[in-house]
């Protein structure tokens, strides 16, 4: 492997001036850089970037601790922040912390020793000593989809509360009444805040929600399917099951069909994070579309500027509501005087 003084033998120039070259200094005439250059070509050269860390006090490596891997939504957040790091000359290390607060930390503290430029979390629970420390000790961090209350850490997530009220209003429309939630762990944020938007949706119709109708899960599957079994084993069960995350309503649709039970006959089903699988689900399933993309790249924009020396902004973008058949077609009722629902997006699936 070539060596920093292989290549300034071979271009004729001081150690100094490829190391000027290779860090973009401007005080490097044209011919010595095209000489540089060539010979860094020519002999296949790759700087030592754990060298030139020590020398710059800068990796341009971010770390990224998601929820959960296999979730889809969070798969393909991490696809988008690993292609805007790339485009802003930063590489990516992912750590998974499988919905446990004790991984999650695991993964903090092995990016933190590896001196990561800085560091994005979708919290598992609502606050860790280990990030409140790093947070204090002024490491850069930005909080992708959830956060945790009271940090001051920019966060860029999404809003479903209006898309939770379309939801609900669509749901009305078709006659239901009866509605019920598989709930994702309160201690997150995203778990608390979207049982009280669907709360909220339904006392503008003057409907409630029994405690009977809240099902605790844990964005996993296996607890979609538990809490729907609970609820289908109710003297009077829900007529619609509105599942906090897309591997929760592929368990309730799971528990459905164990049944013998159709859905949206025997009970209808919507999903809050939209993905492809639910295009292919037989029917396919009403669900709440979070632009991953756009949070995953806002995400590295902000975290960048941070690192760089901007002020970061916190990014609230809109969720939406895409209009399967996995709550019925039927006609629509009335809509009550007072509701205005904004427009949805209908799939023709």
């Amino acid at each position: 492997m070539a060596s920093i003084k292989d290549v300034a033998a071979a271009a004729g120039v001081s150690v100094a001036t490829v190391s000027r070259v290779l860090n973009g200094h401007p005080s490097v005439s044209a011919e010595a850089r095209a000489r540089v250059r060539g010979a860094v070509a020519e002999l296949g050269y790759r700087p030592n970037a754990v060298a030139r860390s020590l020398r710059t006090d800068q990796t341009h490596t971010l770390g990224l601790v998601i929820s959960d891997v296999l979730n889809p939504y969070f798969t393909e957040l991490a696809r988008a922040v690993e292609e805007e790091a790339r485009a802003l000359g930063y590489s990516v290390i992912i750590g998974n912390a499988d919905e446990r607060p004790e991984l999650q930390d695991h993964h903090v503290r092995n990016l933190l020793d590896r001196r990561i430029d800085g560091l994005l979390v979708s919290p598992t629970d609502g606050g860790s000593p280990l990030m409140l420390d790093a947070v204090r000790a002024g490491t850069p961090m930005v909080f992708v989809d959830r956060w945790i209350p009271g940090v001051d850490v920019p966060v860029v997530r999404a809003d479903g509360r209006q898309a939770v009220r379309d939801l609900v209003a669509h749901l009305y429309r078709l006659g239901h009444r009866r509605l019920a939630i598989i709930a994702g762990p309160a201690a997150t944020t995203t778990g608390s805040e979207r049982v009280e938007a669907f709360r909220a949706a339904l006392a503008e119709y003057g409907l409630l929600l029994p405690d009977a109708y809240i099902g605790q899960g844990d964005f996993q599957a296996e607890s979609g399917r538990r809490v729907t079994e609970g609820f289908l084993d109710l003297p009077e069960p829900p007529e619609v099951v509105f599942a906090a995350d897309n591997l929760m309503a592929l368990g309730a649709l799971d528990a459905v069909r164990a049944r013998g039970l159709r859905v949206p006959d025997d009970l209808a089903l919507a999903a809050f994070d939209d993905i492809p699988w639910f295009v292919h689900t037989d029917p396919p399933v009403t669900a709440i579309a979070q632009p991953t993309g756009e949070l995953g790249r806002a995400a590295v924009r902000a975290l960048v500027d941070r690192i760089e020396g901007r002020t970061p902004q916190s990014v609230t973008l809109p969720a939406r509501l895409v209009v399967r058949r996995s709550c019925g077609e039927a006609a629509p009722a009335a809509t009550p005087p007072t509701q205005s629902p904004s427009p949805v997006q209908r799939s023709t699936s």
